[in-house]
């Protein structure tokens, strides 16, 4: 589908208020015409017959009414304009939320966050000047115009005739300069999405750039990328001040040759007429009047037209990177309709499951093993070993390219997506809090949960002592990302939703990671408390995490290679071995390992991502 077609296709989104705003441009310029009649009505009788103010009252008071209608016209086709792009800027905004959501962490890892932010705010406010302005000024362009030609006409065919010529020359220059303005404008908008992803980056990654003292340096590709954008948005605006004084040229060059035949005619009555003028029929100077005020509202709504045309640039140049986004194909599984016949916790099988996210790139192998029910399952492994794939494939991200994975005795694919969810609590290694109090934060997996269901949850997971110790309590606010709380204290909120989902399927993604010995300890506690009657698949390359799991399972290029209990595998000398050794700092033989002795980072245990 084309930008143009894709644009189109979202009018319905702006309801009844897209044809208030093109009934209030027509009534606007109905009225136009009337207050023109009007106008010469009083011009003709005070200038040429002598009226004087008494007279005119009853003229001059039409008039005023028709100040008045105008100025409320203006007024309420603006707040319909208005209406009109706001119901469709929260349509797409919805539309894209949604699809971002059915794509997954799986397509949202292979985008730059910049970009996409981009998108969903710059991009959707502009198109605002398409459905706000372009449509209507496209739409009143074909009706106004056709109006007063239909008035102008009986009085004065010669005039018709220069407005039926000259009008057309407006809209086709704005289509052979618009041509040109059109790769620039998309060109532009690919760099302000490159420069917002850009930016982004940098801003996260601004301590470890002072860390290397690579930031003097990154400042200078920021100048450098603002400059090119700077240069482009120069380019755009160049053209844009081009077309518009060309379209204003045409006008006022059409409404010069109107006032030329009408003068020498209207000369005419007092003065012999020039001999290329004659033939032509005589006119009054009501008439003359009349039409002379009627020639600038004529070319209005094409000047307006092409004035709006670089809005429809910029809502084309935005609806690439949309059209993008909602058509790509989500990778995660069709989800199936069948509900969960299992009893509680119940087992989950891997049974030659091969992931490939792309050509040439397989993440798991026919990877098979089972977390029993009830169990706590460690599942640790090199960087890249595949054990982020398997949390989205349980999380139902992605679907196995080819193998099954089994609850109890059901095939994952055939379950329902949000009601298999539903028996799913996921504690990741860096839990997101949101704006917000406290309560609704541990209440983002039960929303319908009591205070006093989140306070008990609070206290399992060993949080309630420092939230009521804040002066709001659980009432107390939060910034984005925790902002206001430690990193032991985010990590205790996520293990209180866990508590307060009780689900029977428990993801732990190295949730002790990053903390300090008395944060860790309190989270393992909570961790231990919520293994109770729960199954549980850890990610972990923490010993401390390792140790308590009733099994490990060692993942290295998307296989199982060693599985067994801390102790037993330990003692094999095999990968897991090694890996503590690595983590303790020792050499297999118990030697103090040097700089030079350590193994690469590809061999330690920190989490795929």
């Amino acid at each position: 589908m084309s930008v143009t077609l894709w644009l189109k296709s979202h009018r319905p989104l702006a309801g009844n208020a897209l044809k208030q705003t093109i009934g209030y441009g027509v009534g606007h310029g109905l009225l136009a015409i009337a207050q023109a009649w009007f106008l010469a009505l009083i011009l003709n009788a005070v200038v040429f017959e002598g009226a004087g103010l008494e007279d005119l009252g009853l003229l001059m008071a039409l008039l005023l009414v028709l100040f008045a209608l105008r100025a409320v016209v203006v007024w309420l086709g603006e707040r319909a304009a208005f209406t009109a792009a706001a119901q469709v800027r929260s349509g797409l905004r919805d539309q894209l939320y949604r699809q971002l959501q059915r794509l997954g962490p799986a397509y949202l890892a292979n985008e730059r966050s910049g970009a996409l932010v981009e998108t969903l705010t710059k991009g959707i406010d502009d198109l605002e000047g398409y459905y706000a302005r372009f449509l209507p000024a496209m739409t009143l362009t074909m009706i106004l115009p056709l109006a007063i030609l239909l008035v102008v006409f009986p009085a004065d065919w010669v005039a018709g005739a220069v407005m039926l010529v000259t009008a057309p020359l407006i809209p086709l220059f704005m289509i052979i300069i618009g041509s040109s303005a059109q790769s620039k404008n998309q060109r532009q908008w690919k760099q302000l999405a490159r420069m917002s992803a850009h930016f982004l980056d940098v801003i996260q990654g601004i301590t470890t750039l002072k860390l290397f003292g690579a930031s003097r340096r990154e400042a200078d590709v920021v100048a450098r990328v603002s400059r090119d954008y700077r240069l482009s948005t120069m380019q755009v605006l160049r053209v844009a001040f081009l077309s518009s004084a060309v379209l204003e040229f045409f006008a006022a060059i059409g409404i010069a040759i109107i006032a030329v035949f009408i003068g020498f005619r209207l000369y005419g009555l007092v003065m012999p007429l020039p001999d290329w003028l004659h033939g032509l029929p005589e006119i009054t100077y009501l008439q003359g009047l009349f039409i002379l005020m009627l020639a600038p509202e004529f070319y209005s709504p094409l000047r307006n037209m092409g004035t709006q045309y670089h809005a429809r640039m910029a809502a084309a140049a935005a609806a690439e990177q949309m059209m993008r986004v909602l058509e790509a194909t989500p990778q995660q599984r069709v989800a199936g309709r069948d509900v969960l016949r299992v009893a509680r916790p119940f087992a989950v099988r891997f049974e030659a499951v091969h992931y490939r996210y792309e050509e040439g790139r397989d993440a798991l192998c026919g990877l098979t093993f089972e977390i029993p029910a009830g169990q706590r399952v460690a599942l640790v492994g090199s960087s890249g070993a595949g054990k982020s794939t398997v949390i989205n494939l349980l999380l139902g991200f992605l679907a196995p390219t080819q193998g099954r994975i089994l609850i109890g005795d059901q095939a994952l694919a055939d379950l329902d997506l949000d009601a298999w969810r539903r028996e799913l609590a996921w504690v990741p290694q860096q839990p997101r809090l949101f704006q917000g109090t406290i309560a609704e934060n541990i209440r983002l997996g039960h929303p319908a949960a009591d205070l006093a269901a989140v306070r008990n949850a609070a206290a399992r997971a060993h949080a309630a002592e420092f939230i009521e110790a804040l002066p709001a309590g659980y009432e107390t606010l939060v910034g984005e990302r925790g902002v206001g709380l430690s990193g032991g204290q985010i990590q205790r909120i996520a293990l209180a939703r866990a508590f307060l989902r009780d689900a029977p399927l428990v993801i732990f993604d190295e949730a002790t990671a990053n903390l300090d010995p008395e944060s860790e300890r309190l989270v393992q506690q909570g961790i231990d408390d919520l293994a109770q009657g729960r199954t549980l698949l850890v990610i972990a390359h923490r010993l401390v995490t390792v140790r308590r799991a009733d099994r490990i399972l060692v993942i290295e290029a998307g296989r199982i290679r060693e599985s067994g209990t801390h102790e037993t595998l330990s003692a094999t000398g095999g990968i897991y071995s090694r890996m503590v050794a690595v983590d303790a700092g020792l050499d297999p033989g118990g030697r103090v390992l040097t700089g030079a002795d350590l193994p690469p980072a590809s061999a330690s245990l920190e989490t795929s991502r």
